[in-house]
């Protein structure tokens, strides 16, 4: 594979990856093809607008890990910067304002870049799990420092204020630990279950989705409610997944229930939505593009 090829290949992957996200179906609060869930600002024809601008993002960030010829692999966060910087303005360009990829943008660039230096290094387009992570770690490495200085500043991000609140450290946690959570909990049960080839692909990304929610600090959920309301998401999927998971027709009321529950009280576990979409670019990374 050339490089021109793999940057092609990184980038269709991701865009793949988060339109299997948002098509993934139902989804407890989030935007799914049956509903845009717990919110009023967009629905899944605004995650489309804004997936089909993402393209030249995923290739020029994989073009710079290619590029990038240092030993101080942090440097290679500040080459993508600006690349982000404008991938954020197109996205809302095609919006009209509405966030729906921010996260995204931010994560699955740096494991473009990631792996562009590793496709340049290794000589080969198909990587492990621990590979890319580990590539994740070095370029992220003390990212979450920035949110030391949270407390001294007046006009603070969202993720600032999650951490003077409760000590958590969002997605800029989630990158630095090399997504540790993905690696933990949704990559192995994707493994296993894409492996057993008895279910649709929909449906593995529910049980996925509903582990991740089950078991991660979703900075979504806490940003718009509070401790209380985190606990409740995951004590619900807990019960779900005990159910079957929409793996019976018991789990699959129940999850019907709670997309309206969650509706009702504006829940929307958006960041287990975005590491269910890292999940799948780090598999077809690893297992190549057969899903």
């Amino acid at each position: 594979m050339t490089n021109l090829e793999f940057c092609e290949f990184v980038s269709n992957i991701a865009i793949k990856s988060i339109l299997y996200e948002v098509s993934t179906s139902p989804k407890p609060g989030l935007v799914d093809r049956f509903n845009p869930g717990a919110h009023g600002d967009m629905d899944f024809f605004t995650f489309i607008r804004s997936s089909s601008v993402l393209g030249p993002y995923y290739y020029n960030c994989t073009k710079a890990g290619i590029e990038f010829d240092g030993s101080d692999y942090k440097q290679l966060l500040t080459d993508i910067r600006p690349i982000g910087i404008k991938a954020e303005k197109d996205m809302f360009r095609a919006t009209g304002g509405i966030n729906t990829h921010k996260g995204i943008v931010f994560s699955m660039g740096i494991i473009a870049a990631a792996v562009g230096s590793l496709f340049k290094e290794l000589n080969r387009d198909t990587f492990n799990y621990t590979e890319i992570s580990d590539r994740v770690i070095l370029i992220s490495h003390g990212i979450t420092r920035e949110l030391d200085n949270a407390h001294s500043k007046e006009n603070l991000t969202y993720g600032e204020k999650l951490y003077l609140k409760y000590g958590t450290k969002g997605i800029r946690g989630e990158v630095e630990s090399g997504f540790q959570t993905a690696l933990d909990i949704s990559l192995p049960i994707l493994d296993q279950l894409i492996l057993e080839e008895t279910y649709h692909i929909n449906d593995i990304l529910i049980q996925v989705l509903l582990n991740l929610m089950a078991y991660t600090e979703d900075s979504n959920v806490l940003g718009r409610h509070n401790m209380e309301t985190l606990n409740y998401v995951q004590n619900e999927s807990i019960k779900v997944l005990k159910l079957g998971g929409y793996f019976t027709d018991e789990g699959k009321k129940y999850i019907e229930s709670m997309d309206k529950d969650f509706i009702d009280r504006h829940i929307s576990p958006g960041g287990s939505a975005d590491l269910l979409a890292v999940s799948l670019m780090m598999y077809i990374l690893k297992h190549g593009d057969k899903i």
